[in-house]
């Protein structure tokens, strides 16, 4: 019994490491920018989705939120429900922790755009899921600076 606890706290602390290692750390881009995707991946690829955000943040916003502290999070989700085409599209800001460089859930700012059609098609849909990521996009951007 007296080896069982030295045992324990080791596989808690494997746990731990592993658990923190898959840790996504959001990819630095050009410009000290930060960008990462969480989207459907039916309704919009991660590179189209880091490109749409990308195209519509100005570059008065990344001096704001600077990509060593924050990282832009993209969200798309919904799709087809018979011939409906229901998207709801997010986008946040978030900040990086210092000591692992991942995203902390305290948003600074968050934005989301939603809209459904009816009588849709899938690649309606994922017009739609682009044009509500933009949306969104420069909702958030607006509200840090003027646009």
């Amino acid at each position: 019994m007296t080896n069982f606890l030295p045992a324990l706290s080791l596989a808690c602390c494997a746990a731990l490491l592993a658990t923190t290692a898959q840790a996504e750390d959001p990819k630095k881009m050009a410009g000290n920018k930060r960008l990462m995707d969480h989207s459907n991946k039916l309704l919009i690829a991660e590179a189209d989705a880091i490109k749409v955000m990308d195209e519509n943040i100005p570059a008065s916003a990344w001096k704001i939120t600077k990509g060593s502290q924050y990282v832009w999070v993209s969200q798309v989700e919904g799709g087809m429900k018979g011939t409906t085409c229901v998207i709801a599209a997010r986008v946040m800001v978030l900040p990086l922790t210092t000591t692992l460089n991942v995203p902390l859930f305290r948003p600074r700012q968050t934005a989301t755009a939603y809209d459904a059609a009816a009588n849709s098609s899938t690649e309606a849909c994922k017009t739609m899921a682009r044009d509500k990521l933009k949306e969104a996009t420069q909702a958030v951007a607006s509200s840090i600076v003027k646009t």
